[in-house]
């Protein structure tokens, strides 16, 4: 999944990525060792979904592929050894066979991968088979990030998911007789209508699975979806924020249970599973980004490739930008905070601080942290602020209060 929850900057699409990695317009390896490939099939929208996808009623896979591996030739002299990599979309496991093979063997041809660590794939159980997982396997991808959003399949058709609740168990079976054994699943709460007792059966059944790692989000209500509209007409009402609330919790207590703990807000894992990819993200590391719409980062700049599959296949080498964001020390600084304090592990206290110096905001961000403190929402731990069990609840609010403070 890509990152979220960061400032955009929206423009016209006169940038490539090669504003960011090649600012001297000479290519140098600079080192980075995360990837995120965007593939966007999909053979349904999703109602809540706002990530780019698309149903592609014109057979582009092939041309899609062919640019893919073009763009990925051209990202490639800017990593150094991946330790990460993570292919979302749409739905990724609806590429043809034939074309992961491909795109596969670019990725270990092109690419030094001897110190890969994860490399994560996001799989709709619907569209998973042994022969798929065979070929992921061999290609050298290590972990499944399944699709279940919940096991109930009256809040599945709310959702508008078209998958069958106990495929879910059966991709998996598949997944770990290729030697996948490394399994997350994403499960989606706060659905109209759903109780606490229904998530609750949710996350049972998830762990029921011998997941290693759960990603449980509450529904949100994106602009430009179709949830939101149907919302507007009022259709259904949306969960209370109560509910929510409680569900979160009983998340956090029934995963501690089972020794899934929080180390983000919204996701839980087993001691050493948890996503290197994205805490990648969430600690403001750099990363390569490929296929439309995916959002990279390095050397301090940000973008986003365009959201089109015609204007990503019409240029070759570097993709086209829509958003692009030079280096900025207040951004950085903010963004820094804003993804750190939706970890467990919080923030280093004395860089933080020495950043905000610079900027001339260091004392006012050391208030805010002591009034978060007296409100029980933030504490020491090693030299590092980190949000409390009442901070992870109100994450945001507790971001925004220091974000407020940079000037």
């Amino acid at each position: 999944m890509e990152p979220t929850g960061l400032k955009v900057l929206r423009q016209r699409p006169r940038h490539t990525a090669a504003a960011a990695l090649v600012p001297d317009a000479k290519p140098s390896a600079s080192g980075i060792e995360s990837l995120y490939i965007h593939i966007p099939f999909c053979f349904h929208k999703c109602h809540y979904c706002d990530f780019y996808s698309l149903v592609d009623t014109r057979d582009r896979q092939d041309t899609f592929t062919d640019r893919l591996i073009e763009e990925l030739g051209t990202l490639a002299p800017h990593a150094g050894k991946l330790r990460t990599i993570f292919v979302g979309g749409g739905t990724p496991t609806l590429l043809r066979h034939d074309l992961w093979k491909r795109l596969l063997e670019t990725l270990n041809g092109s690419y030094d991968c001897s110190l890969l660590s994860e490399f994560t794939v996001e799989c709709n159980p619907e569209t998973a088979s042994p022969k798929l997982f065979d070929t992921l396997r061999a290609g050298g991808v290590s972990r499944l990030s399944m699709g279940a959003q919940s096991f109930n399949l009256e809040h599945l058709r709310t959702l508008e998911r078209h998958h069958d609740p106990e495929s879910v168990a059966r991709a998996a079976t598949h997944a770990r007789a290729a030697g996948i054994d490394r399994l997350s699943i994403d499960l989606i709460f706060g659905i109209p209508g759903q109780t606490l007792t229904e998530h609750a059966d949710d996350l049972d059944r998830a762990l029921d699975l011998g997941t290693e790692h759960l990603s449980c989000y509450a529904l949100t209500y994106e602009p430009g979806t179709a949830m939101t509209s149907r919302l507007s007409r009022g259709e259904f009402e949306p969960a209370s924020e109560e509910i929510e609330a409680q569900m979160l919790l009983q998340t956090r207590d029934t995963l501690a249970r089972a020794g899934l703990n929080r180390y983000e807000v919204s996701n839980f894992a087993r001691p050493g599973a948890e996503c290197a990819h994205n805490l990648a993200y969430w600690r403001q590391d750099d990363w390569l980004a490929a296929g439309p719409s995916a959002s990279g980062h390095a050397r301090g700049a940000r973008w986003k490739n365009v959201p089109r599959l015609d204007d990503y296949i019409a240029q070759p080498g570097y993709a086209p930008v829509i958003d692009f964001e030079p280096p900025d020390p207040a951004r950085n600084l903010s963004e820094k905070i804003m993804t750190g304090l939706r970890l467990r592990e919080g923030i280093d206290a004395d860089a933080i601080l020495a950043s905000a110096e610079r900027l001339g905001c260091a004392p006012d961000l050391a208030d805010e942290a002591r009034r978060a403190k007296e409100q029980g929402l933030l504490e020491d731990a090693g030299g590092r602020w980190r949000p409390t069990d009442s901070g992870f609840l109100v994450a945001d609010r507790l971001a925004s209060g220091f974000m407020a403070r940079i000037p």
